[in-house]
């Protein structure tokens, strides 16, 4: 059997005066049962389940990936958060949703997202319903079509911008 660390406290009459420290416990009987009510909580989404409206102000969002050795051709659709690191060549449809272009990642795709985060390469045009942000190192060629805009000095961008401050206030509403 495992030994498992257990708190324990000190005698006030020890040296420690009353502290507490962590002892091994030697053998343990049987492990604890896990009830059903007690079972945590996955807090991953099965594919194709609804995960309803999220925020930009979400402070933790957990991102479905596509590592940097991946390369996909054909259309990408989801309803969820998602950062791609390798190369796509296709659609990618997140309505509603977060793509983060990765550092390597470089996209040949016509975007729609709810937010676009562009760290990598893109060739095409980007629909964002909320935001487009193009970092330092990210580079974006084609037309980009967002409520709001952010490109950070040392990026790239080639095409024509559409602010449509409706865009984001429609899908609030």
């Amino acid at each position: 059997m495992p030994l498992l660390p257990t708190r324990s406290r000190i005698d006030s009459s020890g040296s420690n005066n009353g502290g507490s420290m962590w002892t091994k416990q030697q053998t343990q009987a049987e492990p604890p049962a896990v009830s059903p009510a007690t079972k945590p909580a996955s807090s991953a989404t099965p594919f194709g389940a609804p995960s309803g409206a999220r925020s930009s102000s979400s402070p933790a969002r957990n991102p479905a990936r596509l590592g940097s050795s991946l390369q996909i051709k054909g259309h990408i659709t989801g309803t969820e958060d998602l950062q791609i690191d390798g190369k796509v060549e296709g659609s990618i449809t997140l309505r509603g949703h977060q793509l983060t272009v990765g550092s390597t990642a470089q996209l040949n795709s016509e975007i729609h997202a709810g937010e676009v985060i562009v760290y990598g390469k893109v060739v095409g045009n980007v629909h964002s319903r909320d935001r487009v942000d193009v970092k330092t190192d990210g580079s974006v060629t084609g037309d980009i079509s967002t409520a709001r805009i952010s490109i950070e000095d040392g990026a790239h961008f080639k095409g024509r911008i559409e602010i449509d401050p409706a865009k984001s206030q429609a899908a609030a509403d």
